[in-house]
């Protein structure tokens, strides 16, 4: 706001006030980007290597259907899930604009250029690299994600045994609910765990699956990023309500669980999730 107010001579009504806006927020963005460092971490233990996105937090779906047109374009399924917003940090700060200008907000490639200040021709180029960046990064067959409004009948029953496997700290019966390419990651640790018996044993090495030390847990459904998500809660031994410990935001795919993003409960009063059971 403060470059918009001090080059406001500059605004020459060649395109509409709003492109002028989004040109120079861009730019600050790119600016900001370009001066901060890039950091990977080494691939050991059933962990992957991924950058850093300290900043990355959940979206509560009810806030999500407040946004008006044309903004809505910009929070569509594939564009709000947690995998994609992981996956375009991995790009450089000019093929992640040109991707949101051209792909995102739907910009023609000239209007791109001109907010960019550069030419159509680079536009494009870094277009071409930063879909070829998300085939990468994203995981497998993310591409073919379908965009529904929510969890169907069966995902519904998945994610109720997964939350009966949570409540009982039933492994077995966890196990059963979790795809075997299964990937895990608690932001903002760096580390992608890939494989379920490595995350299970990543589980059962924190105590998770043992009442005795851990404590009991419940499970409530809610939603974010339109994915479904857990509000998990544990009551520790000796005690007698249930405080907040977790979100899980899950993916579900061909009938079990692909992926599971866990943050701190910091976020459970926009989710709407109480602060005790």
């Amino acid at each position: 706001m403060l470059r918009a107010w001090r080059k406001r001579a500059t605004f020459q009504g060649r395109s509409s006030f709003r492109a002028w806006l989004y040109g120079i927020a861009t730019n600050a963005c790119l600016d900001v980007i370009k001066r901060r460092p890039r950091q990977r971490h080494a691939s050991k233990g059933g962990k992957q290597p991924v950058f850093e996105v300290p900043w990355l937090q959940p979206y509560p779906d009810r806030l999500l259907e407040t946004i008006p047109a044309p903004e809505t374009a910009v929070v569509s399924k594939e564009t709000i899930e947690l995998a994609f917003i992981v996956a375009i940090q991995q790009l450089t700060a000019n093929q992640r604009a040109a991707l949101i200008l051209r792909d995102v907000l739907g910009w023609p490639a000239k209007d791109a250029a001109e907010l960019l200040e550069t030419s159509v021709a680079s536009v494009n180029s870094a277009l071409q690299r930063a879909r070829a960046g998300l085939q990468q990064y994203l995981p497998a067959r993310r591409l073919e994600w379908e965009a529904g409004a929510g969890p169907s009948r069966e995902e519904r029953e998945l994610l109720q045994r997964y939350i009966d496997a949570t409540e009982e700290a039933d492994q077995d019966a966890m196990v059963a609910t979790l795809r075997e390419d299964l990937r895990f990651a608690m932001p903002p640790e760096p580390e992608l765990y890939v494989g379920r018996e490595n995350v299970v044993a990543a589980w059962a090495q924190g105590d998770a699956f043992d009442q005795a030390k851990f404590g009991h847990m419940r499970g409530i459904l809610s939603a974010a990023n339109m994915q479904p998500a857990v509000g998990c809660y544990v009551k520790p031994p000796g005690e007698t309500d249930y405080k907040p410990l977790a979100l899980d935001v899950i993916r579900v795919e061909d009938g079990a669980i692909a992926e599971i993003i866990t943050f701190p409960p910091d976020m459970f009063p926009a989710l709407g999730l109480p602060p005790t059971v």
